[in-house]
C-alpha cells in the first residue's frame, strides 16, 4: 500500500498523529536551520563590524558586515532550485537531511574563521563563502519542511500546519540571540576574541539532534502518490503495450518558469514581510545600541519578544485557514506601516523595557503576515513542481526583501544624518508594493494539493 491510498486507509486519529509528528519534525528542523542562519544576523549587527572590518567608521563597518550577510540571501534562490529539483524528482525527506548537514557544517566553520587581525581581508572572504553555503542550505530547507507539513495535513488545516515551519524562524532567533547574549556578557575583548564563536560551534551539537529527528519522519504521501501515478502512466505508454509513447517528465524549474506570473507575484507579495523581519533582527538592534542602550539588554529584549511572537505566527496561520491567506497578510502589513514611526521612537528611548515593547509589538504584527506565508506560497504550485516553485518564490522574496535591506537601510540612515524618517518611508513603500501583489494573487486556501499540475 502506498501514497494517498496508505494515508486514506489510516483512521483519522492515526492520520493526525502522523501529521503531528511531521509538523514537529519540520518545526524542530526549521528552528535549528534558522538558529544557524539568523545567528549570523545577530553577529553581523554586534560583532563582525569590529572583528572583520575594524579600522573603519562605525556605520561603514556595519554596512560592510551587512554586505556579507546579504551573500546568504543571494544564495538562497540557488539552494531553492537545487534542492527543489531533486525534491520534486526524488522526494522531500532526503533533501531535508542534506540541507541540514550543509547548514550545520557551514555554521560550525564560521566559528573558526580568523578575524582581520590574523587573516586580513581573507577572513571576510571565508566568511562570505560559508555564508553562501548557509544560504544554499536554508534555501533548500524551507521548501522541504513546508511541503512535508502541508502535504501531510488535512484540507482546512494547512495554514496552521505550515505555519510551524515559519515559527521555526523566531524560535531559532530566540535560541541564537539568548546564547549570543549570554556570551556578550563577557568582557568586550574576550567576547570579540572568542566568545562570539561558541554559539556557532554549538551548531555541530544541534546538527546531531536535527539529523536524528529528520531520519524518523515518513515521505510526503501526496508526493508518493504523484510519483506512482507518473510511473503508471509511463508503463501504460511503454513500447509494446499498445499505448502512446511515454511522456518525458519536464524539469521542475521549467514547469515553474512556464507560469512566470505566479512566481513573480509570489516573490513580490512576500518581499516586505522579509524586509520588516530582517530590519527588526539587524538594524533595529544596531540602532537601539547606538542610542545608548546596553548591548546585552537589547539582545535579550529582542529574544524575549521573538519568544512571544512564536505563538502569533501559529495563530496567524490558523486564522488564515478561516479567513483566507490574503486578508490576514494584508492586515498585518497595514498595521506594520502604521507602527513604524512609534517603533523607532521606542527603540531610541534607551529604556530596555520600552525597547522590548518595540520589538514585541513589531514581531506580533509581523507574525500575522508571516504565519500564513508558508501556505500562501506553497499552495500556488502543483505537486510535481511544488518544491521548486515554492522554494524559488519564497527565496526570491527573501532576496528582494531581506538580502540587501539591512545594508540599504543602514546606508539611508547614515546618508540622512541618522534620521529614521527616510527608513520609515523606505519600509512603508516596500509594504505597499507587497500589499498590491498579495491582492493581485489568487486566494489559494481551497486549492486541491493532490492535483498534479505544473
Amino acid at each position: 500500500m502506498s501514497g494517498l491510498t496508505q494515508l486514506q486507509a489510516m483512521g483519522t486519529a492515526e492520520r493526525r498523529k502522523e501529521a503531528r509528528t511531521v509538523i514537529a519534525s519540520s518545526y524542530l528542523g526549521s528552528t535549528i536551520e534558522y538558529y544557524d542562519f539568523l545567528l549570523y544576523a545577530t553577529a553581523a549587527a554586534v560583532v563582525f563590524p569590529k572583528v572583520f572590518f575594524s579600522g573603519m567608521d562605525d556605520w561603514v563597518g556595519v554596512v560592510a558586515a551587512y554586505g556579507t550577510f546579504a551573500a546568504g540571501y543571494v544564495a538562497r534562490p540557488l539552494g531553492g532550485v537545487i534542492f527543489g529539483h531533486f525534491g520534486d524528482r526524488l522526494g522531500r525527506k532526503g533533501m531535508l537531511i542534506v540541507s541540514m548537514l550543509v547548514m550545520g557544517v557551514a555554521s560550525t566553520l564560521i566559528g573558526l574563521v580568523p578575524g582581520a587581525s590574523v587573516a586580513g581581508p581573507w577572513g571576510a572572504v571565508m566568511l562570505v563563502i560559508l555564508r553562501v553555503f548557509q544560504g544554499i542550505a536554508v534555501g533548500g530547507e524551507w521548501g522541504g519542511a513546508a511541503l512535508m507539513a502541508l502535504e501531510h495535513s488535512e484540507s482546512g488545516r494547512r495554514g496552521f500546519a505550515a505555519s510551524f515551519v515559519n515559527a521555526g524562524a523566531p524560535t531559532g532567533a530566540v535560541l541564537g540571540t539568548f546564547i549570543m547574549g549570554a556570551f556578550s556578557s563577557l568582557p568586550n575583548d574576550q567576547f570579540l576574541a572568542w566568545g562570539w564563536r561558541v554559539p556557532f560551534l554549538l551548531s555541530f551539537v544541534l546538527l546531531g539532534v536535527g539529523m536524528f529527528v529528520r531520519l524518523k519522519v515518513s515521505e510526503s504521501p501526496i508526493f508518493k502518490a504523484a510519483l506512482e501515478q507518473e510511473k503508471r502512466e509511463q508503463a501504460d505508454g511503454a513500447p509494446g503495450t499498445g499505448g502512446a509513447a511515454p511522456a518525458r517528465r519536464e524539469i521542475p524549474l521549467l514547469q515553474v518558469l512556464r507560469r512566470p506570473k505566479t512566481l513573480v507575484f509570489t516573490m513580490l507579495a512576500g518581499a516586505a514581510g522579509f524586509a520588516l523581519q530582517v530590519v527588526l533582527a539587524t538594524f533595529a538592534v544596531t540602532f537601539a545600541v547606538s542610542k545608548g542602550a546596553d548591548r546585552q539588554g537589547v539582545l535579550y529584549a529582542y529574544a524575549a519578544a521573538s519568544l512571544v511572537s512564536i505563538v502569533f505566527v501559529v495563530l496567524g496561520g490558523r486564522l488564515s485557514d478561516k479567513l483566507g491567506r490574503r486578508p490576514v497578510m494584508v492586515g498585518g502589513l497595514v498595521l506594520f506601516i502604521a507602527y513604524l514611526v512609534p517603533m523607532f521612537q521606542l527603540l531610541s528611548s534607551n529604556n530596555i523595557m520600552l525597547i522590548f515593547v518595540a520589538f514585541a509589538v513589531g514581531l506580533m504584527i509581523h507574525s500575522t503576515l508571516f504565519g500564513p506565508l508558508a501556505a500562501f506560497v506553497s499552495e500556488q504550485f502543483g505537486t510535481t513542481s511544488r518544491y521548486t516553485g515554492a522554494s524559488l518564490g519564497y527565496q526570491l522574496a527573501t532576496l528582494l526583501g531581506a538580502g540587501f535591506t539591512p545594508g540599504i537601510v543602514a546606508q539611508i540612515f547614515k546618508d540622512s544624518g541618522q534620521n529614521t524618517g527616510s527608513v520609515v518611508w523606505y519600509l512603508a513603500i516596500m509594504s505597499v508594493v507587497s500589499i498590491v501583489f498579495i491582492l493581485l494573487t489568487r486566494e489559494p486556501k481551497n486549492n486541491d494539493l493532490e492535483t498534479v499540475r505544473p
